[in-house]
């Protein structure tokens, strides 16, 4: 049977790696079964970027992305969910660049909340 996932990913804890023209990742260290090799946090854009997910409550995670975007203006934040892993460093990362942070609450009945 044909593996249709490849486990073959080297995260680059801690650095901001090129993966499309535009597009650049930042990995949180948090690898489980939840995450596979950690939450990554997206960075669209050159000049005037935006960051998808920012990731976990994490000092490491936090210092690594704000390197990676030393220079650059943070026009938008985009949480695209609530999950632990996803939205925490919304509020730090936020503080730290001025820009508003966009996204979807939890679910009616349940769910966590953006932080």
């Amino acid at each position: 049977m044909e593996e249709l996932f490849d486990a073959d990913h080297d995260p680059a804890y801690g650095e901001a790696v090129q993966v499309a023209a535009l597009v650049q990742r930042v990995t949180a260290a948090n690898p489980s079964p939840f995450t596979f090799a950690g939450t990554g946090t997206y960075i669209v854009g050159s000049e005037r970027v935006a960051v998808i997910d920012p990731g976990p409550d994490d000092d490491a995670h936090l210092a690594a992305l704000l390197a990676a975007l030393e220079g650059r203006t943070v026009t938008h934040i985009c949480v695209t969910h609530t999950h632990s892993d996803h939205s925490p460093a919304s509020r730090a990362l936020a503080a730290a660049t001025g820009a508003p942070v966009l996204g979807v609450g939890p679910p009616p009945g349940g769910g966590g909340k953006l932080r």
